[in-house]
């Protein structure tokens, strides 16, 4: 290990835990003035340090790695790429410098930045909305301009996709259940029994034609469950409620601490934190984690061992952040045809940009010409970056003939210094990675020169166009 200063990260650290300096060198078994000393880049971090730092606060190693600034770095470089705010070039130095001292200037850059975007885009809809009609309260339009899955999902972004209190509390619940694996029937029954016993809560199964898959009124203590649900579905709606049940403040705790802008991004937020308790009910970590562990990451493999679907796996898959108990750190996607992205979450440092859609050229797209088969990539990013993804088609309830269905496609992603702990890699030669796809955030954001399948010049790049000469790419 070479020298490395981490002064500013050490800082942020002990700020974290409110901890003073005195009270973080007796924690680590060190003098007052030898924290000083890192604190002010004076001396360099030692690999014995480390060690300590990461058994006594349960930080990876990876926290005092400029690697791990890669998200942050990618947003705040989409910051200055935003013309209408910045004209003059930034060197991509200057920006790792500011990211990586100044952590929290740089979160507070691309948080005005996400806010002025918002205002900008609700104040464009406004002006076209209101050429045709007012915009009433409560609407559809008005709700539109609030973006509230944006907010929720910048709110689960910013967590890497961990909850922690809220998952310990589902692991304590899911031992008093007995949840167990391989019988998802037994979890069904006892989370029935849960409701009824513990809160009056009686559930029916019936028949919709509305779309509805389930319904709780409070009023009534009644909770149906659509005839359509598979068990291992309606165990988890039956956990989602419990957790407004039994979990309110933990819920009421976690959304108070989002300055969400509208009622509806905050009822976005509850639903989405109550599904990462059912989820993680019906998956407790210790069990999940050592049975992913065992079988490499095998999602197919661990739907039949918890009974629930891929999509939920992969998702469960995300959220393995839990300080000295880590999985691998799973980037989690969902895109339809069209390239729309209705979910994303990363526990890497993996960056989706704003400032348009992603790369043809990743495999996740290939999956809807196979349906229902695992495709897998070794891609690289424009930073050098080394990503092993495996990518797989999934089809949503359809309730009768005719009827639309849902077909997405569930991408999962890590870096490829963790392929081998998965059995995706098999068949894949990680020491040659000169074979790896070469693939970009999005065109308008990706440096890549002469690719083909360019579909628009890049943001922060002259467009230099020769009438009388052409190229494989055509910006």
């Amino acid at each position: 290990m070479g020298k490395t200063y981490v002064g500013s990260r050490l800082r942020q650290l002990r700020r974290e835990r409110d901890l003073s300096q005195a009270s973080l060198a007796a924690t680590l078994g060190l003098s007052a003035s030898y924290v000083n000393q890192i604190e002010h880049d004076v001396r360099p971090l030692t690999v014995p340090v480390l060690l300590r730092i990461t058994e006594a606060f349960g930080v990876d190693a990876t926290f005092f790695s400029r690697d791990d600034d890669s998200r942050l770095l990618a947003e705040v470089q989409d910051v200055v790429l935003d013309q209408e705010i910045n004209q003059s070039p930034v060197e991509l130095q200057e920006l790792s410098e500011l990211v990586y001292n100044h952590p929290v200037i740089a979160r507070a850059m691309v948080d005005m930045h996400r806010r002025y975007s918002n205002v900008r885009d609700k104040l464009s809809i406004a002006t076209d909305t209101r050429r045709s009609s007012p915009v009433a309260e409560g609407s559809a339009a008005a709700q539109a301009l609030s973006m509230p899955h944006e907010e929720v999902r910048d709110f689960f972004y910013a967590r890497k996709n961990y909850l922690d209190e809220l998952d310990l509390t589902a692991e304590d619940i899911a031992h008093q259940l007995g949840v167990a694996p391989f019988d998802v029937r037994a979890t069904e029954d006892a989370l029935a029994r849960r409701l009824q016993v513990e809160h009056g809560v009686k559930v029916e199964t019936r028949t919709s034609n509305e779309g509805t898959l389930h319904r709780f009124n409070p009023e009534t203590r009644e909770l149906w469950l659509g005839v359509q649900l598979t068990l291992g579905q309606r165990a988890f709606r039956m956990a989602q409620e419990l957790a407004y049940l039994e979990c309110s403040p933990i819920l009421e705790s976690l959304v108070e601490s989002e300055n969400f802008t509208s009622e509806a991004s905050r009822q976005l937020a509850r639903r989405g934190v109550a599904s990462y308790f059912a989820a993680a009910v019906m998956m407790p970590y210790r069990t999940f984690h050592a049975e992913a562990e065992k079988s490499g990451y095998d999602v197919e493999h661990l739907c039949q061992v918890f009974g629930v679907g891929y999509e939920t796996v992969a998702s469960r898959l995300s959220t393995l952040q839990r300080p000295n108990l880590r999985g691998i750190p799973f980037t989690f996607v969902r895109v339809d045809r069209a390239g729309n992205m209705s979910k994303r979450q990363s526990a890497t440092g993996l960056h989706f940009t704003s400032s348009g859609g992603t790369c043809p050229l990743w495999a996740i797209y290939e999956t809807f010409t196979n349906p229902g088969t695992i495709v897998r990539q070794l891609a690289q990013m424009p930073d050098g970056r080394n990503y092993l993804w495996i990518a797989r088609t999934v089809q949503h309830h359809r309730g009768k003939f005719g009827e639309t269905g849902k077909l997405f496609s569930i991408g999962l992603g890590c870096e490829a210094r963790h392929a081998d702990r998965t059995v995706y890699a098999r068949g894949f030669d990680m020491s040659d990675l000169s074979q790896a796809t070469p693939i970009g955030a999005g065109c308008r954001v990706c440096s890549r020169q002469n690719c083909a399948q360019r579909a628009f010049p890049q943001v922060h790049e002259p467009v230099s166009i020769d009438a009388h000469a052409s190229t494989v790419a055509p910006y």
